[in-house]
């Protein structure tokens, strides 16, 4: 269930990511993004490899 909705999560940060850069924001902002994402991503991971 959490794995689900932390890969629905990233799949949001990632197209905010896109859209910020789009838009000519900080790259600070963008980047943070993308980490925020990939964070979320690899929580997802580890969540659905602990309960296998």
């Amino acid at each position: 269930m959490w794995s689900v909705i932390l890969m629905g999560l990233a799949g949001i940060l990632i197209g905010g990511a896109i859209s910020f850069r789009r838009q000519g924001m900080s790259k600070i902002i963008t980047i943070s993004f993308w980490v925020l994402a990939g964070m979320s991503l690899l929580g997802a991971y580890l969540l659905i490899d602990s309960s296998v």
